[in-house]
């Protein structure tokens, strides 16, 4: 929430507007019903829209089992945009938009919806990386003041990240009002993020996911998966995630920061030309039945990224890995320090991988602070509870500066300034306990 306040001044932050109607548009998609269900625990009236009725209807009921609570359905009202937008919109406080994440789309019903709302009426995005600004394009002063992006990861009701983006016109008191009702009556972390490509948590994490896809051409989704496991900091593996996530949705993440950055891990983040021709042929990860692994039966099997065919897990033969067994049992034991020096210190060409992905996130995301967030300490937060990982600061706690500077060096990586000279604990917050990162293998 906005820094520095008392109390008496949050309550009188909290008191500046009302929220008591709000109009949620793409109800029927998965981060449009968890983020209407999010709102129906604070907010007493919840539109869920969508193209017809009966969709908006499927979103409600997914809502509804996903937080498993009664007052999503005592809160909610199904509708459709060609009948019932315009008066729903006419009387919210906030419109929620969570559409197909395309800028133009996103800019025809922003047309809509401007043509509708009251002037005090808020307007946020759930984009996962469509900068603000270009969102804003064409709209009245008074809509390009209400307009924010309100990053939820999904699942909302689970993940408690959440990004607040500000475009150049986008009012103060505004933003502090979102970020201190978010804040204390939906229960999120708020992270405030510049209007840059894919913000913050996405501009790290997929630069990382994309590299282990890229990875996997040469080494296969199952040794990958291994190299970069949970032992690294994370509780599901990276190629799982992007399984879970949806190739799509992964394309349109990297695709935009290809396009629109140049820094230095630039060709990390180029899709790799086998996900393109899968995806044309309807490979798109758990969505679809199949993406770096499927399911048939009891069995999971694994795609060759080169021939397209799948193999069964069972079949595919590791290399000796015992180091990733070392790591994982101090985890286990809470040695947690202890475990990340036993990883610098593996040996053999796999380790050797590994520690180039690591290193990667930790340079990546120490040369994004103060372009993505003000400061680290935005991308430690948005990593720790959006992506669940260990966020970068703990990472190099454990390791010790000193030893997080030699992994990068390691891998030929540029080491950020901040990281040199250091000599006390970088990472401090209240409430995430780092060895909850930890995970073993």
């Amino acid at each position: 929430m906005p820094a520095g306040l008392s109390p008496k001044q949050l309550r009188a932050l909290l008191g500046s507007r009302k929220l008591e109607r709000v109009v949620v548009l793409g109800a029927n998609g998965t981060m449009g019903y968890g983020s209407a269900a999010l709102f129906t625990q604070a907010i007493p009236h919840v539109t869920f829209l969508a193209r017809t009725k009966a969709k908006a209807d499927e979103g409600l009921a997914a809502a509804i089992k996903q937080v498993r609570s009664p007052t999503v359905a005592s809160r909610a009202k199904t509708g459709d945009y060609a009948n019932d937008l315009a008066a729903a919109v006419a009387g919210a406080d906030l419109i929620f938009e969570a559409l197909t994440e395309e800028l133009a789309l996103k800019q025809e019903m922003f047309a809509k919806v401007d043509a509708a709302r009251r002037d005090d009426a808020i307007v946020a995005t759930v984009t996962s990386g469509l900068s603000i600004n270009k969102l804003a394009e064409g709209r009245s002063a008074s809509f390009r003041k209400h307009l924010l992006g309100l990053h939820f990861f999904n699942p909302p009701n689970v993940i408690v990240g959440t990004e607040l983006v500000a475009g150049r016109e986008t009012a103060k008191d505004v933003v502090d009002f979102v970020d201190a009702y978010a804040s204390v009556r939906l229960g999120r972390e708020i992270i405030r993020t510049q209007d840059t490509p894919a913000f913050a948590g996405n501009r790290v994490g997929f630069k990382v996911l994309n590299e282990a896809a890229q990875l996997a051409e040469e080494l296969g989704p199952l040794l990958v998966d291994k190299l970069v496991g949970p032992y690294t900091g994370r509780a599901l593996t990276p190629l799982a995630t992007i399984d879970l996530v949806g190739w799509d949705i992964h394309r349109a993440i990297v695709d935009n920061v290809h396009a629109n950055t140049k820094d230095e891990a630039h060709a990390t983040l180029a899709l790799p030309a086998y996900m393109a021709r899968l995806m044309e042929q309807g490979t798109l990860g758990d969505k679809s039945g199949r993406g770096f692994f499927k399911k048939e039966g009891k069995a999971r099997l694994v795609l060759d990224p080169k021939s397209g065919a799948y193999k069964p897990e069972s079949e595919i033969k590791l290399p000796e890995l015992s180091y990733i067994a070392d790591v994982s049992r101090l985890h286990r034991e809470a040695r947690y320090a202890e475990a990340m020096q036993a990883f610098l210190a593996a040996k053999g060409e796999h380790a050797a991988i590994a520690k180039r992905v690591v290193a990667g996130y930790l340079s990546y995301a120490f040369h994004r602070a103060g372009e993505v967030t003000e400061t680290i300490d935005g991308i430690d937060r948005i990593m720790g509870t959006g992506f669940n990982w260990a966020p970068p600061s703990v990472l190099v706690d454990a390791l010790t500066p000193a030893g997080a500077v030699a992994l990068i060096e390691g891998a030929g990586l540029p080491v950020p300034a901040a990281l040199r000279g250091v000599k006390s604990r970088l990472f401090r917050h209240a409430t995430i306990n780092p060895g909850r990162f930890f995970v073993a293998s």
